[in-house]
């Protein structure tokens, strides 16, 4: 690795806005590990990498089990010795019915995969990037649309969503002293697996099921590298990024 070449890992690698995101820092010139839950997901997206950019490593992760985090960012630091960006994009959802009938299991799931597993993945950055010389780096949080207006039946996902934002905020003022800055992406329909069926109808706060627009995921990914390559005394605090009209300024 020559001196120049800066570090990311991103969550949720595997696939869809975390691949996405993965291929451009690599095709930046980042050094980049990816981390999930299942390697031959994160091989798919090595062999999607560009010739000429940045070293690309999997590393089968479960973000929710912190031994699992630790272990990867030893892998980083033993392998590039150093870390530049952490993009926390891991995530899931629960069933989509009402509150009431969610188990306990359903929602401690969301919990600890969307805001423990994002925790303990800052944890392990920050004493990375407090111990490096030189000092610092940059973490972004993918938020979601859900971190400010929920969809329906989505209580679990909204609720990991929100807290994300104040965890967002947190960092970015503990690490001032330490030269890390701290960002949350906000992202409504990117074109992915995940969002198909938003073509054909999806549930609206009015109870009816109507397609949504969606927008091309490397719109996304040029968003977070823009992110990713801002000097430290620079900053996007927040950003939202959207199909135009997908409804979320009039959602409910």
């Amino acid at each position: 690795m020559s001196d120049s070449t800066r570090v990311a890992i991103v969550t949720g690698g595997g696939s869809g806005i975390g691949r996405a995101v993965a291929l451009a820092l690599q095709a930046a010139n980042y050094n980049v590990a990816l981390a999930g839950r299942h390697r031959s997901s994160l091989e798919e997206t090595i062999s999607k990498a560009a010739s000429g950019g940045g070293e690309m490593r999997a590393v089968p992760t479960d973000v929710a089990d912190p031994l699992s985090v630790k272990a990867l960012f030893t892998d980083v630091r033993q392998a590039f010795g150093r870390l530049d960006v952490l993009f926390n994009n891991a995530g899931i959802g629960a069933p989509a019915k009402p509150m009431e009938e969610l188990t306990a299991d359903e929602w401690r799931k969301v919990v600890s995969v969307n805001l423990s597993g994002v925790f303990y993945c800052c944890q392990e950055a920050i004493k990375q990037m407090k111990a490096q010389d030189p000092q610092g780096g940059r973490i972004i949080n993918n938020g979601s649309i859900s971190a400010h207006t929920p969809r329906p039946l989505s209580a679990p996902y909204t609720s990991t969503k929100h807290a994300i934002t104040g965890l967002t905020k947190s960092i970015a003022l503990d690490g001032r002293a330490f030269n890390i800055a701290c960002s949350q992406i906000d992202i409504g329909n990117a074109a992915t697996e995940m969002t198909e069926s938003f073509a054909t109808g999806i549930l609206q706060a009015d109870g009816q099921k109507r397609p949504e627009a969606r927008m091309d995921v490397a719109h996304v990914a040029s968003a977070v590298l823009y992110m990713a390559n801002l000097p430290l005394d620079t900053n996007v605090l927040n950003m939202t990024i959207k199909a135009t009209t997908m409804p979320f300024e009039g959602r409910g």
